[in-house]
């Protein structure tokens, strides 16, 4: 009798979920959306079948929203198109002034350009490759040049409590992230000056006091060194969500490819490479590169495009596959989606913040998709699980 009621409990289950199964594409994505606690009229949803270019699934495509850190994927997108993934950030020691025996006449001015990966290790190098050219002693000041960017801690539309909490002061010369002596330095540049004065102490090298200015027009570059490629560290921005690196990025782009090195110069820049590339920009409003802007808007329909464009592409698919976060193995994914048809299989962008709660990326290589939600405040618990399932769903349909 026990094991007759065992098989028809196990029957009655396997019902509804073989019904489940057999159901339409965009209807399974319509159930799976379908969570207490989220506002669909102030939600997004595309998916797209990447053999086809068919729109499986559609829900308020051209809706702008607030896309939390799925920001970082336009800003992803036109960092590879503009400054390409071998390009490295430099960080060089400059100045106007000679060598008279193994005294260095003049100023030795740290010159930084953006580089968000510098840390103390790399100045140690520089500091011995100044010793190396036979400089000994330097009678004047060590200088700790940030001008390659605008001086803005911040970035635009941001709350005030994002400051440090959820992003170091942005500065075109920033040490190990801007920590300096157990703390955040207000002045990135100065501290380091600072840290290059020590290095260069303990390298043998005496030298005058640190502050901050500009390097002379004219200077000669002394010594330098280069961060890794920039597909490296979108890598780690991306499955990290990097606040502090994307902001850096936005900037690097406005003063390689724009109108300086502020992060409305490098939004321009984004917004120029996805027009061109043929992504709709209507709704879309680019404040800064991490997402944190109250200001910033995307559409599910800009996303998708843009990912459905880089997978495309043959050189810019395998630059972002490998900069996805992957569901339950790594980034900010391996806590989400550890079992099922998803696990291993979606490679998806997060996002966060406290109206917006965001999952857009690939199932497996067969579809995009994007999903944008808001609220005020976002129920982040609900707006995963959705996407959890909208992934999911997406993920068996490929098998």
């Amino acid at each position: 009798m026990r094991r007759g009621l065992t098989a028809i409990v196990a029957l009655l289950v396997l019902v509804p979920l073989a019904h489940a199964s057999a159901l339409p594409l965009p209807t399974r994505l319509a159930n799976a959306l379908a969570v207490r606690g989220v506002t669909q009229s102030s939600s997004g949803a595309v998916a797209v079948d990447l053999d086809s270019g068919q729109v499986v699934f559609e829900r308020n495509a051209d809706l702008p929203l607030a896309p939390a850190s799925n920001e970082k994927l336009p800003v992803t997108f036109s960092a590879l198109q503009e400054l390409g993934p071998t390009y490295r950030f430099r960080t060089e020691v400059e100045s106007t002034g000679r060598l008279v025996g193994a005294v260095w006449h003049g100023n030795l001015v740290l010159k930084g350009f953006g580089d968000p990966t510098l840390t103390t290790p790399m100045l140690d190098l520089l500091a011995r490759r100044v010793l190396a050219l036979g400089i000994h002693a330097v009678d004047g000041r060590i200088i700790g040049d940030e001008s390659w960017f605008d001086t803005d801690r911040t970035a635009p539309g941001w709350k005030s409590s994002f400051y440090v909490l959820e992003c170091p002061p942005l500065s075109a010369l920033s040490v190990d992230r801007g920590w300096y002596d157990g703390r955040y330095a207000a002045r990135p540049a100065v501290a380091a000056a600072g840290i290059f004065r020590k290095l260069l102490r303990q390298h043998g090298v005496a030298a005058g006091p640190a502050g901050a200015g500009r390097a002379p027009d004219g200077a000669a570059v002394l010594a330098a060194v280069r961060s890794r490629s920039l597909a490296y560290i979108l890598r780690e921005m991306d499955r990290q969500s990097d606040n502090f690196v994307a902001e850096l990025v936005l900037k690097e782009l406005g003063a390689e490819k724009g109108a300086g090195g502020t992060s409305a110069a490098g939004a321009a820049v984004v917004k120029r490479t996805l027009a061109a590339a043929g992504i709709p920009t209507a709704g879309v409003v680019i404040a800064d590169g991490s997402g944190l802007s109250l200001s910033d808007r995307l559409t599910v329909r800009t996303i998708v495009t843009l990912l459905v464009k880089t997978w495309d592409d043959g050189q810019l698919r395998g630059e972002v596959w490998r900069m996805l976060p992957v569901a339950g193995e790594n980034g900010t994914l391996v806590r989400r989606m550890r079992t099922g048809a998803a696990r291993g299989e979606v490679r998806a962008k997060t996002g966060t913040t406290d109206v917006a709660s965001a999952l857009s990326g690939y199932a497996r290589d067969r579809y995009a998709f994007a999903v944008l939600q808001n609220g005020a405040p976002v129920d982040d618990a609900a707006a995963r699980k959705a996407q959890d399932r909208f992934a999911t769903a997406l993920a068996s349909a490929s098998e």
